[in-house]
């Protein structure tokens, strides 16, 4: 083989991810891809970076670049770069390839024709630059490709297109601000086999939008992956649990649009049929398949991986176009995050929601609006402000940096706008449009708002509560769970919480969630009115509105990890302590097992009450974009209330999906002998082990008089327990329990983690003492059962 330092053109089965001196990231990545494992690849070559460095010194070209570089004063000038970075462009096209790289690229390029069996075979003509696709440094995007090209002397002219493309505008900027010296970034061409794409896009081994490394990301359009990339087109957007390969949630656009070849060369903008426009882009069989290519690929590379891919519309296939390291969050400390969130609600406090959109990258911001819609108009934004415009084209990279966020009408969490938004720590939402409400529609230049773009929400005014201040987020919090280890355990740790204003002081503790908040704090800490009354006096959406925020104050303290909200449990002797509830309350002497939980959502005299609880979490869950909330319904006595009650809330738009769970009270002993039938309208339970003891053992666990009688460690309970865990189960149900038991009883925590059960939920004070408990049964468990010299439990649990 010829000195590969010299070579002009490398193949890529001759190619490994170290060569990226030779032939830059993207030609040395699909060598890595091609040569070191078994990830479909559509077959190519490169031209290296000793060929760019013979064509710029045989030309002359590269004395008068650093010449034109030299004389550039302020990177800043939007339309200085421009000029000058123009004449650089033009400068290399004006000279001609030297003779003998001519014929070395032909030669390649019939040596692939004969290689496919093809006589004239289409390929895609990409840029790759030396520092571009580093770990530390996104450059990918920053130079061009040219798609669908046939014939040696097209292949030959693109190349140099390519070479002129390392000095765009956009390029040239982002070397300065990165301090990569022009003179030492070189330029290679990837020639690879064009494939006929049916569909294509982009996707990484971590979740993007809020650093979740468990969870994959997948965007696709119609065509061609360029209107992805530039923002052109929404793509549809699929996130992927990366450990089972399920599918967790797919939010599909409508892509009107699609960029396609050409029979005879080229591509060209194509209109989509109405039906086709609505359709998925991507199969979910075929969502699954890239994930596991995603999943290789990062482990291959043992670092979060950002990949293209196209599906041929001839064969069906599968190919994987790109991979390279993800930049940002393979560096950035996830806490940083969360420590620039100060998750303060006001109480009372309303929020009017402007926008939604994807959230693209994570952050918070307030500012003024400043509504761009073409290039020309670049000159106006100052700085400090929030840019607003169709699409954050890669070409405004030099206001990009000055925006306090970017809020797009088009685009996807994968676009390189999206992608250079999060390398320079810019709270940024994409496709709005797609949301229902395009941004350029409703924000105008001089509008005061407040980006959350961690959850994707535009608020109208300065909403001091959700921005970042690291001065109110105490040291001390971040100690205590930072230098104390707790080992992870199969069994997830939840806490219960009542009144929201606690969250602040627990939301540090290393717990999986919020298995149980109980709605009843806010209606006594923050409304004190009886929902009913409140509708009598016109006051519907006060109640809506206080619940919202009372609810949405634990939701985002919780960050991604989930929340159970349980739906309104009040007895009528409580209602009837808020304003107005004794003209609404019955008298009833033993309110503990009358009109308390689900008899009252579908009660006529009551169902209007309900529907506020229901539009109070579809408001935090649809117009916050906090869907990390779920609910659980409490005290359901038969089959047809969880009928009724789940039909209500479908009605009023709240339906059981992958990313909305409902889940349901097991505090009756119906709950139980009857799990089998309630299975089909719920996720999962929680075990109230408090009313659920207080009802199989027959007494009053408020009564003084045979309080010695309550024990939840009584045989019958856990003979019940067991039992649900095992129905549950056999229909893919969850289990928890939210009572006090696992909070007092160590031992009673490890007979439900031997039953198997999914979550403990306890009280936030033996949170911590819970998770080294669960760690230590789960590892006895495992012990026990590889020697076989564990300690048997002789007790029969069984039906």
């Amino acid at each position: 083989m010829a000195n590969r330092t010299t070579a002009n053109i490398l193949w890529f089965d001759e190619l490994h991810r170290t060569d990226v001196d030779l032939v830059g990231g993207k030609s040395a990545s699909l060598g890595e891809l091609t040569s070191a494992t078994n990830m479909p690849v559509p077959y190519g070559f490169a031209t290296t970076t000793h060929a760019y460095r013979e064509f710029m010194a045989i030309t002359g070209v590269s004395d008068k670049i650093k010449a034109l570089l030299n004389d550039i004063h302020d990177y800043e000038d939007a339309k200085e770069l421009h000029t000058v970075c123009a004449q650089i462009r033009q400068l290399i096209m004006d000279h001609d390839m030297p003779a003998s790289l001519t014929t070395e690229i032909k030669q390649a390029y019939a040596a692939l024709a004969q290689k496919v069996g093809e006589t004239m075979p289409f390929v895609a003509v990409r840029s790759s630059a030396t520092a571009e696709d580093l770990p530390d440094a996104s450059f990918a995007g920053q130079q061009e490709s040219y798609l669908n090209i046939q014939g040696g002397d097209d292949i030959v002219q693109q190349i140099k297109a390519c070479y002129a493309s390392l000095f765009t505008d956009r390029a040239t900027y982002y070397r300065h601000k990165q301090n990569f010296p022009h003179e030492q970034v070189a330029l290679s061409a990837t020639i690879q086999m064009m494939v006929s794409s049916q569909a294509s896009g982009v996707m990484f081994s971590i979740n993007v939008g809020n650093g979740d490394e468990k969870e994959i990301i997948i965007d696709s359009v119609w065509g061609l992956g360029e209107y992805l990339v530039q923002g052109t087109v929404t793509p549809d957007d699929f996130i992927v649990n990366k450990e089972s390969l399920e599918i967790l949630s797919k939010d599909i656009t409508t892509k009107n649009i699609a960029l396609k070849r050409l029979p005879n060369g080229g591509v060209a903008e194509q209109t989509l049929s109405t039906q086709q426009a609505k359709q998925p882009s991507l199969t979910d069989k075929q969502v699954i398949e890239l994930a596991g290519y995603a999943k290789k690929i990062e482990k291959h590379y043992g670092c979060y991986m950002d990949m293209e891919f196209t599906l041929d519309e001839k064969t069906g296939k599968l190919w994987i176009i790109q991979a390279r390291p993800e930049t940002v969050w393979s560096q950035k400390n996830k806490q940083l995050a969360k420590n620039n969130e100060v998750n303060m609600m006001p109480k009372n406090q309303e929020m009017h929601v402007l926008v939604k959109g994807l959230p693209a990258s994570p952050g918070t911001a307030s500012g003024i609006v400043r509504v761009i819609e073409n290039t020309a108009d670049i000159n106006q934004f100052k700085e400090g402000e929030i840019l607003v415009t169709s699409m954050t084209s890669p070409d405004w990279v030099p206001i990009m940096k000055k925006a306090r966020a970017i809020i797009t009408n088009n685009g996807g969490r994968t676009c390189h706008a999206a992608i250079v938004s999060r390398e320079m720590q810019i709270p940024s939402i994409v496709g709005t449009a797609s949301r229902g409400v395009a941004a350029m529609d409703v924000l105008k230049t001089g509008d005061m708002i407040t980006v959350d773009a961690k959850n994707g929400v535009v608020y109208a005014g300065e909403e001091t509560f959700i921005l970042a201040d690291n001065r109110q987020q105490p040291a001390a919090k971040e100690v205590s769970t930072d230098t104390e280890y707790f080992a992870p355990t199969a069994t997830k740790v939840m806490m219960n919480l009542g009144d929201p204003e606690l969250v602040e002081k627990y939301e540090h503790l290393p717990v999986d969630g919020v298995g149980l908040m109980r709605e009843e704090f806010i209606w006594t800490s923050y409304i004190h009115e009886h929902p009913l009354y409140l509708i009598s006096q016109g006051k519907a959406e006060k109640a809506i509105n206080m619940l919202a925020d009372g609810i949405s104050k634990v939701v985002r303290a919780m960050g991604q990890r989930p929340v159970v909200l349980r739906l309104s449990d009040f007895k009528s002797s409580e209602y009837r302590n808020l304003k107005g509830g004794a003209e609404f309350e019955p008298n009833e002497p033993a309110d503990l097992l009358g009109w308390r939980g689900a008899s009252r959502y579908y009660d006529p005299k009551f169902i209007e009450a309900f529907k506020l609880e229901l539009a109070a979490v579809k408001k935090v869950r649809e117009e916050f974009g906090l869907t990390n909330l779920n609910v659980m319904l409490p005290f359901v006595r038969t089959i047809d209330e969880a009928k009724k009650v789940t039909e209500i809330m479908t009605a009023a738009g709240l339906v059981r999906s992958e990313d909305f769970k409902v889940y349901m009270m097991a505090e009756i002993p119906a709950n139980i002998i009857l799990a089998d039938q309630f299975n089909q309208y719920i996720d999962g339970y929680s075990i109230g082990s408090n009313d659920l003891t207080m009802l199989l053992l027959g007494l009053d666990r408020n009564n003084d008089t045979v309080a010695s009688l309550f024990d939840e460690h009584n045989l019958s309970v856990k003979r019940a327990i067991a039992h649900l865990i095992t129905t549950a189960h056999k229909d893919g149900k969850t289990v928890s329990i939210c009572g006090q038991a696992p909070s007092q009883y160590p031992e009673f925590t490890e007979f439900l983690i031997k039953q198997g059960i999914d979550y403990v939920s306890v009280n936030p004070d033996m949170v911590k003492t819970t998770k080294h408990n669960v760690a230590h049964y789960e590892q006895r468990i495992i012990l026990d059962k590889a020697t076989g010299n564990g300690r048997q439990d002789q007790t029969n649990y069984q039906w």
